[in-house]
């Protein structure tokens, strides 16, 4: 007999009722035993896919991408179970794939030996379908719990390097990129350009429509910053009022023309607090770095902030340029 159903007085759960099952990947090189797993997990709710050799399961989980329950029969073509588990564990992966191994094997070493090559838990055939759907939802609640804990660590991530107001990297993680970018430009001979991108008169709108109307518009302007600007670039948070752009590949003329356009998105529309509707204006700064020679962070920063104060200096809500020395 393939499976059976023994009696029981306690209900079956339904994994049906949960949402967002883990898809599952069946590998089992015998037709009736495939129809039977195939039957069982489908009808509690779960996405099966059908493979029926080692090597393709491995392609599976390699290309598909989506199968992270996987249930293995020992004896199949090209790669046996163990095999596909090894492979599979040797393998980095950030999401961890939960395997179920079925055997005919029943020996207190074979046991061992699958559960060390990989094997999260292990089922003799012929199997029961009540144990064996209570073994899945083991592994879908390992899963679950796996993909709680990722959630978790991408938050923090998340917390860690993006400035919480605006969403945008933050000063530490903005630095970082920043040389990377510096780093990268030189290593390529290519142009970088920086602008320093500062909120006129935020100060008055501070004291005059108080800080919950001074966090709406930061939040706004690095709103309409960052859809102003190209996916590629970096931006970020300089500290209070200010904010970073590093675009690559733009010799002087197209960066004036790139913040001219930053300048404008800000500017032709007022901004709509929960209190007041607030014009606001920016002033931008822009450095140029051409190919050669190979300059650091500190002297484009440097560069920018120069031609942010002259911005200012000359009437605010404009753009001025110079060039990296």
């Amino acid at each position: 007999m393939l499976a059976t159903i023994e009696p029981s007085s306690a209900p079956v759960a339904d994994a049906a009722q949960t949402t967002s099952l883990h898809p599952v990947l069946v590998a089992e090189d015998d037709p009736l035993y495939r129809r039977v797993l195939q039957h069982l997990l489908t009808a509690k709710g779960y996405d099966v896919a059908v493979v029926t050799d080692g090597e393709q399961a491995l392609q599976n989980v390699a290309v598909a991408g989506t199968s992270r329950l996987l249930i293995l029969d020992w004896m199949m073509p090209g790669l046996l179970g163990p095999e596909v588990c090894r492979n599979l564990r040797e393998r980095s992966s950030e999401h961890y794939q939960y395997i179920l191994l079925l055997t005919a094997r029943n020996t207190t070493e074979d046991i061992v030996a699958g559960l060390e090559a990989g094997a999260d838990d292990y089922l003799v055939k012929p199997f029961n379908a009540h144990e064996l759907l209570a073994r899945v939802r083991v592994g879908e609640r390992m899963l679950r719990l796996q993909d709680h804990l990722l959630a978790v660590k991408e938050t923090l991530r998340f917390q860690a390097t993006h400035d919480p107001l605006t969403g945008l990297w933050n000063r530490g993680a903005l630095f970082e990129l920043l040389h990377a970018e510096v780093e990268r430009a030189a290593r390529k001979g290519s142009s970088l350009s920086l602008f320093l991108v500062d909120i006129d008169h935020f100060k008055r709108v501070n004291d005059e429509y108080g800080h919950p109307a001074g966090d709406a518009v930061l939040h706004e302007v690095a709103a309409r910053l960052s859809v102003a600007v190209r996916p590629y670039d970096v931006i970020g948070r300089y500290g209070g009022e200010e904010f970073v752009i590093a675009a690559a590949e733009l010799d002087s003329e197209a960066a004036c023309g790139f913040a001219e356009r930053l300048r404008a998105g800000i500017s032709f529309l007022p901004i709509s607090t929960a209190d007041a509707v607030i014009e606001v204006t920016v002033s931008i700064g822009v450095t140029t770095a051409q190919a050669s020679p190979i300059w650091s962070l500190h002297q484009l920063i440097q560069s920018a902030d120069a031609a942010l104060y002259r911005a200012k200096k000359n009437g605010r809500n404009r753009v001025e340029a110079t060039s990296a020395q």
